[in-house]
């Protein structure tokens, strides 16, 4: 059984329901990602889904110099605060070097190794000497097996508020798999396992100057992460993807969350 990280009254692990992380890929604008919060706490307040709020401040790893990478640290921080303090929900955001891990995580509570980051060894033990709650994200070029080298770069800082997410591996050029096996082997480290629906369907550079891909298969997969057997789900979501400023082809639309939630709460009842 995994070691359950309770986070402001949110479990992940152990026996818990299967908690869901979501939210837009990064903030657009404040009265945006505010608007996307109040809807997402009101369906976990009406299904009854335990949450934490994500986004991202600076997509610091895009495509094209030309992406929209947001609203910088600052103004993005403000705005988790505010999200953080209005809906007492737990909120994450990915950091991108030693400096924002000090300055994050005195605001959210979980912080985010990218997928790229998790072989800089500095920056993983930061992130644990931070004290915060670490999401890691494996690397498309990892495999899951290799995740124990990384869980003990942040242990040995003492910090074993620990989680590890899937988000598909490399295949080919531009092109990402789920490998449901990536799933058992990381539970098998002791510590949630979270599955990334919408990265998991994601092109990286598949339109040449953004990431493509295809949001249509984001629910079956993550119905399949249900059944395997996670902690928590993430999930990227928009009002309308097809105007989100990062990674809408990968989302699922706002509007299909109740629904999708219903069939995967189900299945998680009896894995």
């Amino acid at each position: 059984m995994t070691k359950t990280i309770n986070i402001k009254g949110v479990k992940f692990g152990g026996k818990n329901p299967l908690a869901m992380i979501a939210g837009p890929c990064v903030i657009e604008s404040r009265e945006g990602c505010m608007a996307i919060a109040d809807k997402l706490v009101k369906l976990s307040k009406q299904q009854n889904i335990p949450l934490v709020f994500k986004a991202s401040y600076d997509k610091a790893n895009r495509t094209s110099i030309h992406s929209y990478r947001g609203p910088g640290i600052s103004k993005g921080l403000e705005i988790l605060a505010e999200i953080k303090e209005k809906h007492s929900i737990p909120v994450l955001t990915d950091v991108h070097s030693v400096e924002e891990i000090h300055i994050a995580s005195k605001v959210v509570d979980i912080i985010q190794l990218p997928a790229f980051m998790i072989r800089q060894t500095d920056f993983v033990v930061a992130a644990g000497e931070s004290g915060a709650v670490v999401n890691v994200k494996k690397a498309q070029f990892a495999a899951p097996w290799d995740m124990i080298n990384v869980v003990k770069k942040i242990e040995s800082t003492g910090n074993k508020k620990i989680m590890l997410t899937e988000r598909g591996a490399s295949f080919g050029y531009n092109t990402l798999v789920a490998d449901m096996r990536s799933l058992v082997i990381m539970r098998e480290m002791g510590y949630p396992v979270i599955f990334d629906a919408t990265h998991s369907v994601q092109s990286p550079g598949g339109q040449g100057d953004t990431s493509g891909g295809d949001g249509r298969f984001a629910p079956y997969l993550a119905k399949a992460a249900a059944a395997v057997g996670v902690d928590g789900m993430f999930i990227e979501t928009h009002p309308d993807p097809s105007k989100a400023l990062s990674d809408g082809p990968n989302m699922i639309p706002l509007g299909e969350l109740s629904k999708l939630w219903k069939k995967l709460d189900a299945i998680d009842q009896v894995k």
